[in-house]
């Protein structure tokens, strides 16, 4: 069973300044954590870049014709909102991380893996339909879920976030579509102050499990086994992608939840097994947030060790 890596150099080239916590050293560390020597039997895959069709499916055209407008001299830095910095390399970045998650996609329904990890960056899950927010100029799991509807022909398509930051990006983007269905464990009060239980989507196809600073990998646990994974069985996936955040960890310094590194690997053998039940096991994992470095390299090992372990049992 096959387990892939899919990453682009070009997404080390989004340089966002200095002190930014959004920085190419992520990347890095992810990449040295899964590196041929500990992972040799994972199947490598360069990026490549979405395709303006492939964007507007998920974002509103005027969005991505700004997002494929910019043009930055070498050297410079321009601020897309407070949080958000864009150079010379933003737009390649961007246009890899995307196409990153349609290639996981695809690899998937071919079946040339069981499994894939974008590791990728700027992450997605805070660009809405029409805007940029929070580190995220287009949402990757939303244009990777539309790819699965429009090439493949799949008809109920869900994502599992467990960034601790709420994923109002493809809340908005999912919020009127009954075939889409969203879960996600968040901290809460936290950026973007989105995803109280009561937001529900129109078709009632938003799951929202809010945790209080604090909380550590027990609660995590059960506001996934009580909740939200209950919500995913409902909803029965054919294909589930996963937001995948690693800030939940008690190390990281932009937020305050207590998980470890093994709840990491917990809750990504639950949503294989669930894969499995209703979607042949195909999961496409995007990597979000993660801001203390050497955590989340740790993290990230555990996740895709996890993968692996669950798709070879």
């Amino acid at each position: 069973m096959t387990v892939a890596l899919v990453s682009h150099p070009a997404c080390l080239d989004h340089d966002t300044g200095p002190g930014h916590p959004e920085r190419a050293d992520r990347l890095r560390s992810v990449l040295v954590a899964l590196d041929e020597r500990r992972f040799p039997d994972l199947l490598r895959a360069e990026a490549p870049r979405a395709t303006t069709e492939q964007l507007e499916a998920a974002h509103d055209p005027a969005h991505v014709r700004a997002m494929l407008a910019l043009e930055i001299a070498p050297d410079d830095l321009l601020a897309l909102d407070p949080d958000t910095i864009a150079s010379a390399g933003t737009r390649e970045a961007a246009l890899r991380a995307a196409g990153g998650a349609v290639l996981g996609v695809d690899l998937v329904m071919e079946g040339r893996a069981d499994a894939v990890f974008v590791a990728v960056r700027p992450p997605g899950h805070h660009a809405e339909r029409d805007r940029l927010l929070g580190f995220c100029l287009l949402n990757n799991v939303a244009v990777a879920a539309y790819h699965a509807r429009r090439r493949w022909g799949l008809t109920r398509i869900a994502v599992a976030d467990f960034d601790v930051h709420h994923g109002n990006g493809t809340q908005n983007i999912f919020w009127h579509d009954p075939n889409l269905f969203c879960a996600s464990s968040h901290q809460s009060p936290l950026f973007p102050g989105t995803g109280e239980r009561h937001e529900r989507g129109a078709a009632n196809n938003i799951a929202n499990a809010p945790l209080p600073a604090g909380s550590d990998g027990t609660a995590f646990r059960k506001a996934w086994a009580d909740d939200l994974l209950p919500a995913l069985d409902a909803f029965a996936p054919e294909l589930l992608i996963v937001s995948a955040g690693f800030d939940a960890h008690r190390a990281d310094p932009l937020a305050g939840l207590r998980l470890d590194t093994a709840d990491f690997a917990w809750i990504t053998g639950e949503l294989v097994a669930l894969a499995r039940r209703h979607g042949q096991g195909r999961v496409v994992s995007l990597l979000e947030g993660g801001y203390d470095l050497a955590a989340l390299g740790e993290a990230a090992a555990a996740h895709v060790g996890a993968l692996q372990a669950a798709c070879s049992s």
